[in-house]
This record gives C-alpha cells, sequence and structure tokens, in this order.
C-alpha cells in the first residue's frame, strides 16, 4: 500500500477510536457532579469507572478471538454502535445504578474498539513502519483527552451534564461511514469456526469476582469476612476451570500456548502498570482538581491538559525514532522510569502544592504512557504468530485493562477509606468551620453527612479549605499504590528480548506462511520438486562431465 492509501485506510480507525476515546473523556470532568445530582457517594463514583473498565477487560479477548476467526472490519463496526448506543442511553441514567448498567454495556464496545483498531492496524502497517502512523493515533488520542474534558465541562456548565453523552453521535455515524468507504482488508479465509462459550463464562465469572471483591471490601463487608472467602474462592475456582477449558477447548478464547512467548508475558506484565497509571490518573486527577483545588469541571479539564501534553509528545517523538532507527527498547526502559517517577511524584501532592509543579509530575505521568502503552503492543505483534495476531494484541490490551481496574478499584477503596479516617480525624477543625457559618452551618451539615461527593467549588472559604486537604491526602495516598506496580513494570521490560522489527504487515506473513505451506504440503508437488532437483542434477553432472578433458576424469 502506498502512503495515500494507508492514511485513508487508518482515516477510519483513528475516527472510530476518537469517538470512543471522546463519549468516554467528554463525562470525565463532569463526573462528580453527575454522581452528585444524582445522589451517588464515592463508591458509586468508582463503580461507574469500574463497570465500564470490568466489562471492556472481560469483553477484549473475545473480541480478539472472533478477529482471528471471522470478518474484522465488521466487528469493528458492532463496536462502534454498541459503544455509541450505549452510551447515548446512560444520558437518561435517573440513578446511579442505571449509569453504572449502560456503562457496563458501553465497556462491551469499547472493549472491541481497544482489541480490534490494534489487529486492523497489523493487518495494513508492518511494525517496524508503525511509528511514522503512531503520531496520528497520538495527535487523537490527545485531542480527545484534552478536548473531551474541556467540551464537557463546557457543556456541563451551559446545559447540564445530560448532553455530554449526546455529543458523540454524530461523529459516530461518520466514523461508521468513512470506515465502510476507505478500509479495505483482505478477507480472512473462510473455515468452520469453534467459539469458546465456556471459556468466556468462567473468564467473566473470574473477573467479575475480582473485581466486585476489590471494589466493596473494606466498605461494605470487612477484608477477612465470609465474602471475601466467597469471592475469592469463587475467582479461584473459575480461574482453574478457565485453565482446563482452555487446555482442552479447539478454539481457545485465550491460548495458554502464548505464554510461551517471553515477550508476550512479560509484554502482560508490564502492561498491567501502564493500565493502573493511565486509568487512575484520568480518573483521581480529575478528583484532586475539583475537590482538592475546588475547580469547575472546565478548569479541571484544563489544568490536566500537562499529562496529556507528555502522553503527546512521547508517543509521537518516540514512534518516529523507532521507526527510523528500527530500536525500541530503551525508548520502553525510559517510560517506565517516567512511570515510576510521575506516580511517586503524584503521591506527594497536597491541596496548596505548587501547579507548576503539579504540571511536572503529570507530564513525566503521562509521558511514561505514551512511552510504554502502544510499543507493548508493537513488539508482541512483532513476535506473535499471524494466525494469533488478534488473541496475542487483545491479550495485552486485556491484562491493560484488567490492571486498570483493579488499579482503579483499589485507589478508589483506598481513598475512601482514607477519606472516611482523615473526617473522623479532623472532625474537631470541620465542626469549628461548620459553626462559623452561621445559619448556613446546618446546611453544610447535612450536606457533609449525606455521603454524597460535595461539590467544594461552592463551599464557604473556611470549610473548603478542610475539605480540600482532606481529599488532597486520600487522593495523594491513591497514587503510591501505583508505584510497586511501576517498578515491576520496569523489571519486566529490561528482560523482554530485543528482537529487531519486521517490515511485513500482517497480511504478508500469512501469505507468505501459505505459500510457504502449499510448497511442503502437496506431495505431488514435493514429488515434482525432486524429480526436477534430480533431473537438474544429472544433466549439470553430465555437463560437467563432457565439457572436462580426458585427463581430468579423476
Amino acid at each position: 500500500m502506498t502512503h495515500r492509501q494507508v492514511l485513508e485506510a487508518l482515516s477510519g480507525l483513528i475516527l472510530g477510536m476518537f469517538v470512543s476515546m471522546l463519549a468516554s473523556t467528554v463525562v470525565s470532568t463532569s463526573l462528580p457532579v453527575i454522581i452528585h445530582d444524582l445522589d451517588g457517594d464515592q463508591a458509586a463514583f468508582t463503580w461507574v469507572i469500574t463497570a465500564t473498565l470490568l466489562t471492556t477487560a472481560i469483553s477484549t479477548p473475545i473480541w480478539g478471538k472472533l478477529a482471528d476467526l471471522t470478518n474484522r472490519k465488521v466487528l469493528y463496526q458492532l463496536s462502534i454502535v454498541i459503544f455509541v448506543l450505549a452510551t447515548a442511553a446512560a444520558g437518561f441514567s435517573q440513578d446511579p445504578g442505571m449509569l453504572i448498567a449502560f456503562r457496563a454495556v458501553q465497556g462491551i464496545g469499547a472493549g472491541g474498539l481497544a482489541a480490534l483498531s490494534q489487529v486492523l492496524m497489523a493487518d495494513i502497517i508492518s511494525p517496524r513502519e508503525r511509528g511514522r502512523y503512531m503520531g496520528l493515533f497520538g495527535a487523537v488520542m490527545a485531542l480527545a483527552t484534552v478536548g473531551g474534558p474541556l467540551l464537557g465541562g463546557l457543556i456541563t456548565d451551559a446545559w447540564g451534564w445530560r448532553w455530554n453523552f449526546f455529543v458523540a453521535l454524530p461523529v459516530a455515524v461518520a466514523a461508521l461511514i468513512i470506515v465502510q468507504k476507505t478500509l479495505h482488508i483482505s478477507p480472512i479465509a473462510r473455515r468452520k469456526v469453534s467459539i469458546d462459550y465456556l471459556g468466556i463464562v468462567l473468564l467473566s465469572i473470574a473477573a467479575g469476582l475480582l473485581l466486585i471483591w476489590i471494589s466493596l471490601a473494606g466498605d461494605s463487608f470487612e477484608w477477612w469476612s465470609t465474602e471475601t472467602i466467597l469471592m475469592v474462592g469463587g475467582a479461584i475456582v473459575a480461574t482453574a476451570l478457565f485453565i482446563i477449558v482452555e487446555l482442552r477447548s479447539k478454539e481457545p478464547l485465550v491460548p495458554l500456548s502464548l505464554f510461551r512467548n517471553r515477550t508476550f508475558t512479560l509484554s502482560v506484565i508490564a502492561s498491567i502498570a501502564t493500565g493502573i497509571a493511565m486509568f487512575g490518573a484520568s480518573v483521581f486527577l480529575s478528583q484532586y482538581m475539583q475537590l482538592a483545588r475546588g475547580a469547575s469541571p472546565t478548569e479541571a479539564g484544563l489544568m490536566t491538559i500537562p499529562m496529556i501534553a507528555g502522553l503527546l509528545i512521547a508517543s509521537m517523538g518516540v514512534g518516529a525514532l523507532i521507526t527510523r532507527y528500527g530500536h525500541w527498547k530503551p525508548y520502553l526502559i525510559i517510560g517506565a522510569l517516567s512511570l515510576i517517577a510521575g506516580s511517586y511524584l503524584l503521591s506527594t501532592i497536597h491541596y496548596d502544592t505548587n501547579f507548576v509543579l503539579v504540571s511536572v509530575y503529570m507530564f513525566l505521568l503521562g509521558a511514561g504512557v505514551g512511552m510504554t502503552m502502544q510499543n507493548l503492543v508493537l513488539v508482541v505483534q512483532n513476535t506473535a504468530k499471524p494466525t494469533e495476531i488478534g488473541v496475542a494484541s487483545s491479550g495485552v490490551a486485556f491484562f491493560r485493562s484488567l490492571g486498570g481496574t483493579v488499579g482503579v478499584s483499589i485507589m478508589g477503596a483506598a481513598l475512601a477509606s482514607a477519606v472516611t479516617g482523615l473526617f473522623a480525624d479532623r472532625k474537631d477543625d470541620v465542626a469549628t468551620a461548620i459553626m462559623s457559618l452561621g445559619d448556613k452551618a446546618q446546611h453544610w451539615m447535612d450536606v457533609l453527612q449525606s455521603g454524597t461527593l460535595p461539590r467544594v467549588s461552592e463551599m464557604p472559604e473556611v470549610l473548603r479549605i478542610v475539605v480540600e486537604d482532606i481529599y488532597a491526602q486520600g487522593i495523594a495516598q491513591s497514587f503510591l499504590i501505583a508505584v510497586p506496580f511501576a517498578v515491576i513494570s520496569l523489571i519486566a521490560i529490561v528482560f523482554l528480548p530485543n528482537k529487531p522489527l519486521t517490515r511485513m504487515t500482517t497480511s504478508q506473513r500469512l501469505e507468505a506462511g501459505e505459500a510457504d505451506l502449499a510448497t511442503v504440503s502437496v506431495p505431488q508437488g514435493m514429488q515434482t520438486l525432486v524429480d526436477t532437483t534430480d533431473d537438474d542434477t544429472g544433466a549439470a553432472a553430465s555437463a560437467t562431465r563432457s565439457t572436462k578433458p580426458e585427463g581430468e576424469s579423476r
């Protein structure tokens, strides 16, 4: 394909990715307002995020497996439709439960977009050439990640938060049309397909029980309790059964043979930390800006620009360098170090920390995500079998989403626990601040006792300072959880095999493999090849003998 043809084919993928990111980011800054209006608490806030991440994580390997079996283009269009319809339905939510349910359906579509965009990109661009186009994806990610929260904040302040869920609809229609017209890929050879339904059910049970336990333990029940034994025990049993089923399945959902590939296994480990950093930062930095610095939704979107700038600059710059020189490992190591530094430094922030320092910390975290997220998928696709490119790509995305989901759940639980403890420790300061408010004291006492997330920007200054300090300390403690995972990611990246990137696309590798298979699998063809070789050898020997002088016959 020419450069122009690649760009035309990528336009549909890019727009599909943009619409999925826009639909997610446009509500990020307004989520504290949404939860407040729906009378939700910190647990509801965490579950609105976790529900999407949970279903995204579970559905990603399913979409990836289907991509190896059926029409990838149709699957991609289907995932756009599911995602956007669920997003629009979420705009009619009347309570946190309804919002969480539609966000869960939204995650199913998001899993398809996350898995299939990587698979389709591998169909048309080789790993070595991928870097020159990664800047486009980086730019789209930056536009959606920066523009989404800004647009969401403006819409929330002007027309109300419900319109945030409808803004992606026209973009989705455009994405479907452009994908249909511009994305042309070679059809997969038709064969009998066997779907691993039992594996899907067992994976959903195992991941679901684990994430529900992490989200509710310490709040709805004690960490060491009967509920913990049932949920953790159920997750372990479901995981064991899943492994047994995958070993015996004709078309396993996650082929366990993938883990024999050291590149795949280490990339999965490294992706977990990237997921925690990426999802955790997007969720809790927005809370930090609004609950610890008193920012409005629009201001919170603007204040997270340094992190997006780091992600954009790192992904575009590193992508160009990888394409030019072919080296990828040094950039992954630098990215892991940046993740460690950014996560640790964000764990030191307070409500009055100089915003220039906070911006530097966010930039480092964003740069770490930009250097590791896409490139871990790249190195896996470079070594995976072309017939398993779907499950290999989605496997990395699955564990990244799973890591992000577990990370957000743990960070959310830690934040809720820390805030509750800090309010108890500073009850005298809170009481003093409330008593100084005169006739408004009862109103603000009721607000804090209701359990819903407060709108800190509307609080009187004397009370706001205390509440901001409490939330800042709680959010800082949450970021500290990401540090050990980032260290593990660095160790995994250091031990990744430094294999050169191939210049062949997945389609070309499949065609080459089919040509080789045709050569060695047809008995008649092999016999003809042997006979021809023998004839050629005999003829060459006769010619050699006939041209030698008689005296050289020895």
